[in-house]
């Protein structure tokens, strides 16, 4: 233990962990959700139209993607903690840097920097409740730390809103900055590695035999789970990606709220999905601790949860804004669902030593489908309307269901194949 941690028990130290990782997915989002709830805003001050603001979007989203799969293999190659002090540090001046900013190509080149900093956290949170949980706790520690995406869209309409009125869109991203900067010196101080109390209650929960072995990168890419985890990130993500990139934005110009009501009730689907997802969490613990195999819990779950998803099809035909912020709520429990359980699919059908290379990979994957899905909205919203796009998106997670049972299953090296850090 480094003489810069704080001495705290490994059974309660685990949870502290929990909450700084909570706190850091929370203004994770909020950095995100900054532009889509200033949209207008920012349309105005920088001349845009749809498309320019589909740029903005991509240029984030572009280097998210390129920098998920090499985030996933800095984390299994250096580590958790190293890897997630540098993220958070680095959207942190990220978000200070856009705050700065007076120009377009400046804005821009600080989306971008976001875009390539924030993929850290999640393949870090992964690889944290991988070797610290047991199967038992894992989904429910897991949507614990990933509750603050939602979290962080909730606080964001609110907050954004507020300080943008209050004074200037500048200050939303400066504030964003300097909160990162303190959530990176909790980091520092609370994460170690797990000590050997917490690596036998974790070992003794597994199959024993392949905890300590793993696939090389290139043996990773012949599994046919890794490609069914790739298809079903990239065709259910970009619904996700809807609600907190756009929808803030269509619930002005085409619902007509206002600024400030997108502060009162836009945070509401954010909510009802985090509740709803820590549910349906520790519902597929449950039957793990039942005797159900976890692998085979989460499936069932995830399924279950998925018939939520097709009602987005519904908001093309009602025109009261408050009855579409209910539907995309339910959308939104399948959406936040499906974000948290796929990472512990991935922590339960591959071995330790490779779950943060295949969550960056498949997140990689997953912005991938977003990219391409905000294209496609950012060019046919105006032309082809918004219901075209709401039929696609109740599409999406169907098709996942499929894939998850066809092609998802649990993935173990060949005894003489060794995972040596590579």
């Amino acid at each position: 233990m480094s003489k810069f941690t704080l001495s705290i028990p490994a059974h309660k130290r685990r949870w502290y962990i929990i909450f700084v990782i909570f706190l850091a997915i929370v203004f994770n989002y909020y950095d995100r959700q900054i532009v889509s709830i200033l949209k207008p805003m920012l349309k105005a001050e920088f001349n845009l139209g749809d498309d320019g603001y589909a740029l903005v979007l991509n240029v984030f989203t572009v280097f998210y993607a390129l920098m998920y799969p090499v985030s996933g293999w800095l984390v299994d190659k250096f580590g958790e903690r190293k890897v997630m002090l540098v993220g958070i540090l680095g959207w942190s001046v990220a978000c200070l840097g856009g705050g700065m900013s007076r120009t377009f190509g400046s804005f821009l080149f600080f989306r971008g920097m976001l875009g390539a900093a924030e993929p850290t956290n999640f393949p870090a949170q992964l690889k944290v409740v991988t070797v610290w949980f047991s199967g038992k706790l894992r989904a429910t520690a897991n949507s614990l730390c990933i509750a603050g995406s939602s979290i962080g869209a909730i606080i964001a309409p609110p907050l954004v809103a507020w300080l943008a009125m209050r004074y200037n869109f500048h200050t939303v991203f400066i504030v964003a900055g300097v909160v990162g900067l303190i959530i990176a010196l909790l980091w520092f101080l609370i994460y170690v590695e797990p000590p050997a109390e917490i690596r036998e209650e974790v070992a003794g929960d597994a199959n024993k035999g392949t905890v300590e072995q793993g696939f090389t990168w290139g043996q990773l890419w012949k599994t046919k789970t890794l490609w069914g985890i790739l298809l079903i990130r990239f065709v259910s993500d970009p619904v996700w990606y809807f609600c907190l990139f756009w929808l803030p934005g269509y619930l002005q110009e085409e619902s007509g709220l206002t600024l400030a009501q997108i502060g009162m009730f836009g945070w509401i689907p954010f909510l009802v999905a985090d509740i709803g997802a820590i549910g349906t969490s520790a519902w597929s613990d449950k039957m793990v601790r039942k005797g159900k195999e976890p692998l085979l819990a989460r499936k069932i779950m995830l399924s279950c949860v998925a018939v939520l998803a097709p009602l987005c099809c519904l908001t093309a035909y009602v025109s009261d804004p408050y009855l579409t912020i209910v539907i995309f709520a339910l959308v939104a429990v399948a959406c936040l669902s499906w974000l948290f359980t796929v990472s512990v699919v991935i922590a339960e059908a591959f071995p330790v030593k490779n779950v943060a290379s295949v969550l960056g990979i498949a997140g990689g994957f997953g912005a991938l489908g977003a990219i391409l899905f905000n294209y496609f909205v950012g060019q046919m919203m105006g032309s082809l309307g918004a219901g075209t796009i709401f039929i696609v998106m109740a599409f999406m997670h169907p098709i996942a269901v499929f894939i998850l049972w066809t092609m998802v299953k649990k993935e173990k090296p060949s005894l003489e194949v060794v995972n040596t850090d590579n």
